[in-house]
């Protein structure tokens, strides 16, 4: 039977590229699946939630009706892929919440299957929080995304021990592209008759790594 995919992309840390992520595993899960339900949770703008209004709805886990919602959305076997942009001011109240209710268990039950994208950082609250999901999160749901734009080539050793998902830094010109709030990673590769640009083959390697995400989680 097939699961539901739920993707976490989480870090303790502000600036890691978090959200860039969460673009463009969205808009991939929308090209493959043709549905996807995104959830924002941050406070910081611009947020997903500018960039992809159409998919994305806001959270939140300050108070226990936001906590309730966005779960009972995060526990349900209904087929759509759904990708959370977890904020940083929100990792530990999140987790801390996921594991008091059981989170991951109740998920196995549902036919739910989620997996934590966690943004690595150099930083040590970077290191304290891959060690908290360590302790939680079973190897297979873990995945460290090594982006290479906030690692800059120097990711800790400890992240290389579980899955490992890298993310090329684009030049400052192509990245300055991308941030357009009217940008699309998908339409890009619609329009682009080119297939040999920097930016067609990034969008194109980062859709293939998604893709092997994919087929790993249906195992």
């Amino acid at each position: 039977m097939a699961r539901t995919p739920v993707y976490i992309i989480c870090s303790p840390r502000p600036f890691v590229g978090k959200t860039l992520i969460a673009r463009l595993l969205a808009e991939f899960l929308a090209l493959q699946r043709g549905d996807v339900v995104a959830f924002d949770v941050n406070l910081k703008e611009p947020s997903l939630l500018d960039y992809l209004p159409r998919l994305t709805e806001t959270a939140s886990v300050d108070d226990t009706f936001g906590k309730m919602a966005l779960m009972d959305r995060l526990i349900l076997d209904d087929g759509i892929a759904k990708v959370v942009d977890l904020g940083f001011h929100a990792f530990d109240e999140f987790f801390k919440m996921s594991e008091e209710i059981g989170y991951l268990k109740e998920a196995a039950r549902r036919q739910v299957a989620p997996q934590i994208l966690f943004v690595a950082d150099t930083d040590r609250g970077s290191l304290r929080g891959y060690d908290m999901l360590q302790a939680q999160i079973p190897p297979r749901a873990l995945v460290t995304v090594a982006n290479d734009y906030a690692l800059r080539g120097e990711m800790p050793a400890v992240f290389a021990r579980g899955r490992v998902l890298p993310i090329d830094a684009l030049p400052t010109f192509l990245k300055t592209y991308i941030d357009r709030l009217n940008f699309s990673f998908t339409g890009y590769l619609r329009t682009e008759k080119d297939s040999s640009t920097e930016l067609h083959q990034w969008i194109r390697k980062n859709y293939f790594s998604f893709r092997d995400l994919e087929l790993v989680r249906q195992r």
